[in-house]
Formats: C-alpha cells, sequence, structure tokens
C-alpha cells in the first residue's frame, strides 16, 4: 500500500478518519431537528475565520473555528428571536461570512486562489501537522457531546416540548448542538472543503436512514458510512488526483441510492409483515413516547 508512505496522505487518512467519524455524529442531530442545511451556512460563515488567520498570520483552522462558533451562537439567537425576519437575517449572514473571507484572503499577504480552494473543497497535500493538532483536539470535543449526551441531545431533537417537560435545559442544549456543528465543519474543512461540509453532515445519515428504524442503529450506521467514504474519497483522490471533497460526497450519495434501492423491497416485506401481525397483536398499555422509549434505553 504506497499511498501509505508519503507524510502528508498519513496526515490526510488520519483527518479523513477523524471527519467520517464526526461528520455524521452531529449530522444525526441536525436531520432529526430538520436543520439539515446548518453546516453549510456555518461553513460560509467559518470562511471569514480563514480569511481572518491568513491575514493576521495564525492558525486559519483555530481562527475559522473561533469565528463558527461566534456565528453559530449567533443563528441559534436568531432562531429564538428572529420571527419573520430571521431567514433575512440568517441569509446576510452566511453570505457575509463568505464575501469577508475571500475579501480578507486576498487582502492577506500568504493568501491565495490556492489556499482558498483548498479549504472550499478540501486538499489532501495541505494537511499539516499543526493542523492534525487542532483536528484531533476538537474532534475529541465533538465526541465527548455527542456521545457523553446522546439521551439528552436525541430528546431535545426529537421532541423540545416532551424535552422541557422533563426538566432539560433545552435551549443551553440547543446552543451545544450549534457549537459542535461549528466545530464539525472547521475540523472536516481541511479534508472535504468548507462548501461540501454539510454534505457529510446529512448523507451518510440520510443513507443510514433508509435501512434502519431505530435512532441508535442509524447513529451507528452513519458513522460507518461516514468512514467509509472519507478513506475511500482520500484513497481515490490519491491515485487519480481528482478533489478530496467531491470524491466523498459523491461515494456518499453512490451509498445513499444504493441502500435507497436495498431498502424498497425491505419496506415491503416489513409493510406485509406488519399487515399480518396487526390481527394477532394489541398494544401494550402503557407505551411511552418515541423519546421515552429511546431515554430507557
Amino acid at each position: 500500500m504506497e499511498f501509505l508512505d508519503p507524510p502528508f496522505m498519513q496526515r490526510a487518512l488520519l483527518a479523513a478518519v477523524l471527519v467520517g467519524v464526526i461528520a455524521p455524529s452531529v449530522g444525526v442531530y441536525l436531520v432529526q431537528r430538520r436543520q439539515a442545511l446548518m453546516g453549510d451556512g456555518i461553513g460560509h460563515i467559518a470562511m471569514t475565520g480563514v480569511g481572518l488567520g491568513f491575514l493576521l498570520s495564525t492558525s486559519p483552522v483555530w481562527m475559522a473555528t473561533a469565528v463558527a462558533v461566534a456565528g453559530s451562537v449567533v443563528m441559534e439567537l436568531i432562531r429564538w428571536y428572529g420571527r419573520t425576519r430571521g431567514d433575512i437575517a440568517l441569509a446576510m449572514l452566511f453570505y457575509g461570512g463568505m464575501a469577508g473571507g475571500v475579501l480578507l484572503i486576498n487582502l492577506s499577504d500568504t493568501g491565495s486562489n490556492a489556499n482558498l480552494t483548498s479549504y472550499l473543497f478540501g486538499s489532501l497535500a495541505t494537511v499539516s501537522t499543526e493542523d492534525i493538532t487542532a483536528i484531533c483536539l476538537l474532534a475529541a470535543f465533538v465526541l465527548l457531546v455527542t456521545l457523553g449526551l446522546r439521551r439528552q441531545l436525541f430528546a431535545v431533537s426529537q421532541d423540545e416540548e416532551f424535552a422541557r417537560v422533563t426538566g432539560l435545559p433545552v435551549r443551553a442544549l440547543n446552543l451545544l448542538v450549534a457549537v459542535t456543528a461549528a466545530v464539525t465543519v472547521t475540523v472536516a474543512m481541511r479534508v472535504v472543503g468548507l462548501l461540501l461540509v454539510s454534505a457529510l453532515m446529512v448523507v451518510p445519515v440520510a443513507a443510514a436512514q433508509q435501512i434502519s428504524r431505530s435512532f441508535r442503529l442509524t447513529f451507528v450506521l452513519s458513522v460507518v458510512i461516514g468512514t467509509a467514504v472519507t478513506l475511500a474519497g482520500t484513497v481515490t483522490s490519491y491515485y487519480q488526483d481528482v478533489p478530496p471533497g467531491a470524491t466523498i460526497v459523491l461515494l456518499a450519495i453512490v451509498v445513499f441510492v444504493a441502500l435507497t434501492l436495498l431498502a424498497t423491497p425491505l419496506a415491503r416485506r416489513r409493510a406485509r409483515r406488519s399487515e399480518e401481525a396487526s390481527g394477532e397483536c394489541t398494544l401494550e398499555a402503557g407505551a411511552g413516547s418515541p423519546v421515552e422509549d429511546e431515554l430507557r434505553v
């Protein structure tokens, strides 16, 4: 396996594995909350952080993280208080973030079109040792949140009113999801790129949902799919000299289509079994809500 020999490829593969794990682990909550495009908006905002990093000669990853986290907090505040004008405010935030990033990169001494392209669409050769350190630390934070608070985040994502009644800090948890999504975007931008990272957060989850009927199985399958396509896309990019981000996203879509085709006959069989069993089975007394059932596990 000669692709493991170059040091830059070793760094790229490590980054790909981490991204493949954490992007779907956050995306599963965003999909559940019907906020599938949130990652795309954060990616636009993070571009300003990348530009500031180049302009101030600091780490673009850490600066993008700071700006993306701030932007995600503003997005949540707009969602809470924006009312009818919220969509306009979000649009200005997203487009302003992208425009600001492009302008700042061009104003910096170290910025260039090549640098801009690598952050927009990902690049294997530009993943540095410093980037790997930042990616590992940020990925650890994301996994700590998405796994450690799995039940609470599921409850809030599934039914905010039920979560509020049970005493969960709904607003704080919503804010944590937004911040975690922002961190995930900046982790993934070196591999997938800011413009395509949202797809890696959503498509593996959508693919897993085609054959899964529980939140837990969807979570596990989406992480497996995410890791598989990021690794396959990274290796393909090395041999074929194609953009890694685009390759990874297209592979994820291929998996989604394949599982959708597989799920159709499975769904028919399940429906047939359900019809046969409906005449013999009755509902259990006192059955809880989907959230209660998940939290009981």
